[in-house]
C-alpha cells in the first residue's frame, strides 16, 4: 500500500511532467497543390541515314544519325495536406500567462463596449483576445504563433489528369560511330548536327589500301547498350581503281614539283572525276604560293590555259 505522501508526490511528478510536455497547439491545415508529370520510355531506337546510292561512286559521303524515343507521359495533379501546430515551450508560459490574463479582462471589456457601439467593433478586437487571453492562461499549451509553427503530412492524393503520346528526334550529337573498314575498325565523331563526314581520301582511311575495301559497316550504340543501330555502305569497283592514284595526286609532295605538274594533279583529278577533291588541291595550292605572287599568277594561269579552269582572284576575300 502507499502512504498518503508517497500517492502526493507521485501525483506531483505526474503534474510536474504533463506541464513540462504540455501539448501542442494545433492550427488549420495547410494545403498544397501540384501538377506531377511521369515519363515512361516506351520505345528507344537508333536510325542511320547512308542517304543515296548505297553504292559510293564518290569518296565522300555525309551520314545522319538518330536518336529516337517514345514516351507515354502521365500528368498527375497532386494534393496535400499538413496538421499544422504549434509546439509547446513551458518557458513561454512565464509571459504567456500574464498576457492572458490582461487580454481576458481587455476581451471582456471590448465585447461590453461592442454592446454599446452596436457591434461595430471588429472580431479581432472582441473574439481574438478573448482566445488569445484563455490561450495564454492555460499552462499546457502556448499561444498559436504562425512564426514557429511546424507541420506534419496528413493526406496526400494523386489524381491522373492526363496521358498522352511524346515523340522526339534528336541528332546524334558529337557521339561516336563505329566505322569498319575491311579488318580495322576506326571510332568517329558526329559533328552537332548528328552528321558524319566520311572521306576514304582522308585519315583514318588513307592508312589503309583503299583499293582493297569492298564496303563500310557502321554502327551506333547507347551508352546503356539497350539499342544499337547497323548501316553498310558498298564502294565501287570504279571507285576503288580511282582512289589509289587520287591519293597519290593528292599527297605526294608538292614543293617538289613545278606549275605543269601542280595543274596536271589537278586537271587529272576533274577527269577522274573528283571534282570537290580537285577544288580542294586547287585551294591548297593557290594558298601555298601566297607568298609568292608571281609564281601564283604563272600557276593560275596555268590552270586557265591547259586545263580550262578558272579560279577567282585569291586577293578578294
Amino acid at each position: 500500500m502507499f502512504t498518503r505522501s508517497t500517492l502526493g508526490r507521485i501525483g506531483a511528478a505526474l503534474c510536474g511532467a504533463l506541464f513540462l510536455s504540455g501539448c501542442a497547439n494545433q492550427l488549420p491545415q495547410r494545403s498544397e497543390h501540384e501538377e506531377r508529370v511521369e515519363r515512361k520510355l516506351l520505345d528507344h531506337s537508333l536510325q542511320i541515314d547512308v542517304g543515296e546510292p548505297r553504292v559510293l561512286e564518290l569518296p565522300q559521303r555525309r551520314v545522319r544519325v538518330h536518336e529516337q524515343k517514345t514516351f507515354e507521359v502521365t500528368v498527375f495533379e497532386v494534393s496535400r495536406r499538413y496538421d499544422r501546430y504549434t509546439p509547446y515551450q513551458p518557458w513561454r508560459e512565464l509571459y504567456e500567462v500574464p498576457l492572458g490574463a490582461f487580454a481576458v479582462v481587455a476581451g471582456i471589456g471590448a465585447n461590453a463596449l461592442n454592446v454599446v457601439l452596436l457591434g461595430s467593433l471588429p472580431d479581432s478586437v472582441t473574439k481574438d483576445w478573448i482566445s488569445y487571453g484563455f490561450a495564454g492562461l492555460n499552462p499546457f499549451i502556448n499561444v498559436e504563433s504562425n512564426g514557429r509553427s511546424q507541420q506534419n503530412l496528413a493526406s496526400l492524393d494523386e489524381q491522373r489528369q492526363d496521358t498522352r503520346m511524346e515523340y522526339s528526334s534528336l541528332p546524334w550529337a558529337e557521339r561516336s560511330v563505329l566505322v569498319k573498314a575491311s579488318e580495322q575498325t576506326h571510332e568517329l565523331l558526329t559533328d552537332r548536327n548528328g552528321v558524319l563526314r566520311l572521306n576514304l581520301l582522308d585519315s583514318p582511311f588513307t592508312e589503309q589500301d583503299v583499293s582493297r575495301i569492298g564496303a563500310l559497316q557502321l554502327s551506333v550504340e547507347d551508352p546503356q547498350g539497350s539499342t544499337r543501330a547497323d548501316a553498310s555502305l558498298l564502294i565501287s569497283l570504279t571507285l576503288r581503281g580511282k582512289l589509289q592514284e587520287a591519293h597519290t595526286l593528292i599527297y605526294d609532295d608538292l614543293e617538289d614539283d613545278d606549275v605543269e605538274q601542280w595543274v596536271h594533279r589537278v586537271k587529272r583529278l576533274s577527269e577522274l572525276g573528283l571534282e570537290e577533291e580537285a577544288s580542294e588541291l586547287e585551294q591548297s595550292l593557290i594558298e601555298l604560293t601566297r607568298n609568292d605572287p608571281e609564281l601564283q599568277e604563272s600557276f593560275l594561269q596555268a590552270l586557265l590555259q591547259d586545263a580550262g579552269r578558272l579560279v577567282a582572284d585569291p586577293g578578294n576575300d
